[in-house]
């Protein structure tokens, strides 16, 4: 099992910066492919971006190409999320997710807030 804790959302402006973390206990992250998604009122998660179990390869949405970025520390078993010029579209709950295809495991943090206003 493994548990995933999301912090450093908050309430910004249009243009700011924020940096969230997910920090794993139970297992170490290097056995997951690691992935940020998120949630706006009244509509479906989404993907965000992902971070390979390798850390050799990064995906993005189209949405945020250019101002996220995803990087982890497999030694501090963490992952972070780093948002520039925030917009007010990117307003959402935003998840931390774990997982390995091989062995089916699939882990979701509870989730951090993030509001971003004009």
């Amino acid at each position: 099992q493994v548990q995933l804790v999301e912090s450093g959302g908050g309430r910004v402006q249009a243009g700011d910066s924020l940096r969230l973390s997910c920090v794993a206990s139970g297992r170490t992250l290097s056995r997951y492919d690691m992935g940020w998604y998120r949630q706006a009122p009244g509509k479906e998660r989404d993907f965000v971006a992902t971070d390979s179990q390798s850390g050799g390869s990064a995906y993005y949405a189209e949405a945020v190409k250019g101002r996220f970025t995803i990087s982890r520390d497999n030694a501090k078993n963490t992952v972070f999320l780093q948002m520039n010029s925030l917009k007010p579209e990117d307003t959402a709950i935003y998840y931390c997710n774990a997982e390995n295809l091989a062995t089916g495991e699939d882990y979701w943090g509870q989730g951090t807030q993030v509001t971003v206003s004009s």
